[in-house]
């Protein structure tokens, strides 16, 4: 079991994310996790760096914590062929201590390019497994060239490689894209804690680790923390087919007016009471999942970190599946 801390690229400037990964280095988390967006999901959230640069100053600031992309769309807003230069020189930079997490992305974020974004999700997995190959591709040496029914790659190559490559985290929440991840993918990631996407990645011969981003908020008493995951992180509550189709954060406020305090309370641990954060956990852990990103939305980040260091970090690592799901 490792745990990970997600750093919310929509609620902090870029400075603000390298501080909270090196506190989350000294506080004994054993990876930083990255959204690698264009947008925030509201315009509330009032921020969006560039991951990439993030991830390199905090490879520089940091020693031994693992880095990951919470994911990057290899598809639209960046050629494949970027990424794939973009995250061999990172694991360079890291000395090793990257986990490039990919997904079929969306709309509020691929759109910005002016390329449109397929309506067709089967289109958007079509792109998203020839992205796969590329990326592969390049990272076996050599100058490559591609041509696939959506994207090209023409006479390209990766000069930097590391010697041992990034472990790609294939992002999935149904069948095809969990069998997407263990034909084309090291690991998975999910953030849901469905047990069907587990065993659909393991029938289809998936062995990785399985990333899952578990919702919480931390703050002093659990009214606190759930006004502000309402304020700032409702859009969670929308559900893929929702949050991967609308195109701006206008859009995210105007779908979840409806939302309330009591939503929260049943999708996110709120407060500061430890069972509630375990309990949580467990979900994710029953499903098969065995690297948790916690995912607090809470108002005050260095609390969270020092409630995680002092009262979740043992009792998290000694979770174990309560045999139900296999």
């Amino acid at each position: 079991m490792k745990i990970g801390y997600k750093l919310a690229a929509e609620a902090f400037g870029p400075a603000e994310l390298v501080r909270q990964a090196v506190l989350a280095e000294e506080a004994g988390f054993d990876f930083v996790e990255i959204s690698d967006h264009y947008h925030p999901w509201l315009d509330n959230q009032g921020h969006s760096p560039f991951a990439w640069t993030v991830l390199g100053t905090i490879a520089a600031k940091t020693s031994r914590i693992e880095l990951a992309t919470g994911v990057t769309c290899p598809t639209m807003r960046y050629h494949p062929a970027i990424i794939a230069q973009a995250a061999a020189t990172l694991a360079l930079l890291s000395e090793g201590r990257f986990v490039l997490g990919l997904g079929s992305g969306e709309r509020l974020n691929e759109h910005v390019v002016g390329q449109g974004f397929p309506d067709s999700v089967s289109t958007r997995h079509e792109m998203f497994r020839e992205a796969l190959e590329i990326i592969r591709l390049l990272w076996s040496g050599g100058y490559r060239s591609y041509e696939g029914k959506h994207l090209r790659l023409a006479d390209a190559r990766v000069f930097d490689l590391p010697d041992e490559l990034p472990l790609i985290a294939v992002a999935a929440s149904g069948k095809p894209s969990s069998r997407l991840a263990a034909e084309l993918g090291d690991g998975l990631f999910a953030t849901e804690d469905k047990p069907e996407i587990v065993r659909h990645y393991r029938e289809a011969g998936g062995t990785g680790p399985r990333y899952a981003e578990v919702p919480m908020a931390w703050a002093p008493d659990e009214h606190t923390a759930a006004k502000a995951a309402l304020e700032t992180s409702r859009w969670a509550l929308t559900g893929w087919k929702v949050m991967s189709e609308l195109p701006n954060p206008v859009n995210f406020d105007a779908a979840t007016t409806t939302v309330r305090e009591e939503d929260i309370l049943e999708k996110f641990a709120c407060g500061n009471e430890p069972s509630r954060y375990l309990e949580a956990a467990q979900g994710f852990v029953d499903a098969g999942f065995d690297r948790l990103v916690m995912q607090n939305a809470g108002p005050d980040p260095d609390g969270f970190i020092d409630f995680y260091q002092r009262q979740l970090d043992g009792p998290l690592r000694q979770l174990k599946p309560d045999g139900s799901q296999g």
